[in-house]
């Protein structure tokens, strides 16, 4: 179900700038099941235990985006199953071996990059 409302009504609205940037406004609300399921992962994502998956799933998270980033496991040297897995056995070594490197010499953990929206959101109003 869509909802549309003519060009001529929300011309005359003064907070039309506040809801659209498009001439016309068109809303399409969700079904109960949808809305209800929302509302329960909103509910969800506020408890404790939410934050303690979030937590390991970040750390998850980096070393995938590790493997990707300095050592190209999106794509196999190999053809065949054998030797991919061969691959990802040697790639996942690495990382230990680098992440053993870096505690055995004291390295600080990098900071984790701000995308430019959570930069903007955390100056303050008006700046």
């Amino acid at each position: 179900m869509r909802i549309r409302f003519a060009a001529q009504h929300c011309r005359a609205c003064s907070l039309k700038s506040r809801r659209t940037r498009s001439q016309r406004r068109l809303l399409t609300p969700r079904s109960r099941e949808e809305h209800d399921t929302l509302v329960a992962a909103r509910a969800r994502e506020t408890s404790s235990a939410f934050a303690v998956d979030r937590r390991r799933r970040a750390g998850i998270e980096g070393t995938l985006s590790r493997g990707v980033r300095a050592m190209g496991l999106r794509r196999s040297r190999y053809l065949g199953l054998s030797r991919t897995h061969l691959q990802h056995l040697l790639t996942a070594t690495a990382i230990n071996l680098g992440r053993l490197a870096a505690w055995i010499g004291d390295t600080p953990a990098g900071r984790t990059r701000r995308s430019a929206f959570a930069r903007l959101m955390a100056q303050p109003a008006g700046a």
